[in-house]
């Protein structure tokens, strides 16, 4: 997920959050736009489109978090599909008779505005594949005892190593069980640490190690910060 773009996962975590009672359309709105900026939907503010979505019966909203040749979230149709692996997330909200693909991008008006534009896309049906929070959670705790042995045999400038997480976000909204804000919190700041991997000083052979370590080890961040924000909706996640 990009760091400059915290768009779909915050307005999945708010959006499910208000669709599970925990908090009012206004709450969430509000949430999404304090990370992501003021947010449309074609003509429509963000709080319009949700409550539109409400009347037709919205139930909930997906997270997406592909990267190129892993599709995590995602289930076609192709338009969507590459729209959301160049923007590196998307939002799939499921209605009784489809679901729409929300795929973010940057809004500038003017000279100071800043905000988010959200585009809509046909999309299929949620993926049934993906982890639950606690089967991200044991991932996430191989990949990174994997990672650590991987990195520890690499030397270099400021290396990065997992047991060694900086601070970043990872907040889930009200309603959440308490393993799904543990596991985005720790997914959100693994995220950080491969955000500012460098290279710089490293063999070819390194380079080649530490690549391998922290690929495995993205994927693993990415399906955990979907399992968690799915989580809402899951029986008996608070352990």
């Amino acid at each position: 997920m990009r760091a400059e773009s915290p768009t779909s996962a915050a307005l999945v975590a708010w959006g499910n959050a208000w669709l599970s009672g925990h908090v009012g359309l206004d709450e969430a709105a509000d949430q999404v736009e304090r990370v992501a900026g003021p947010t449309v939907v074609g003509p429509l503010s963000l709080r319009g489109y949700l409550a539109d979505l409400r009347v037709n019966g919205l139930s909930e909203l997906r997270l997406a978090l592909p990267s190129a040749g892993d599709p995590l979230g995602l289930s076609g149709p192709p338009p969507f599909n590459s729209a959301a692996v160049d923007a590196g997330e998307a939002v799939i909200a499921v209605l009784p008779d489809r679901r729409i693909g929300l795929v973010p991008a940057p809004d500038h008006r003017g000279s100071s505005y800043v905000g988010v534009s959200l585009s809509e896309y046909e999309a299929g049906p949620p993926r049934a594949d993906l982890p639950s929070v606690a089967e991200a959670e044991r991932e996430l705790a191989t990949a990174i005892h994997s990672a650590t042995e991987a990195l520890s045999a690499v030397d270099g400038p400021a290396q990065g190593h997992p047991g060694r997480p900086a601070a970043a976000g990872g907040e889930l909204a009200p309603g959440y069980p308490a393993r799904a804000h543990r596991v985005a919190a720790l997914a959100a700041r693994l995220s950080g640490i491969l955000r500012l991997a460098d290279d710089r000083g490293l063999t070819s052979a390194q380079i080649v190690t530490r690549a391998e370590a922290l690929r495995d080890l993205d994927r693993a961040v990415r399906r955990a910060l979907v399992a968690a924000h799915h989580a809402i909706f899951e029986p008996s996640t608070n352990s």
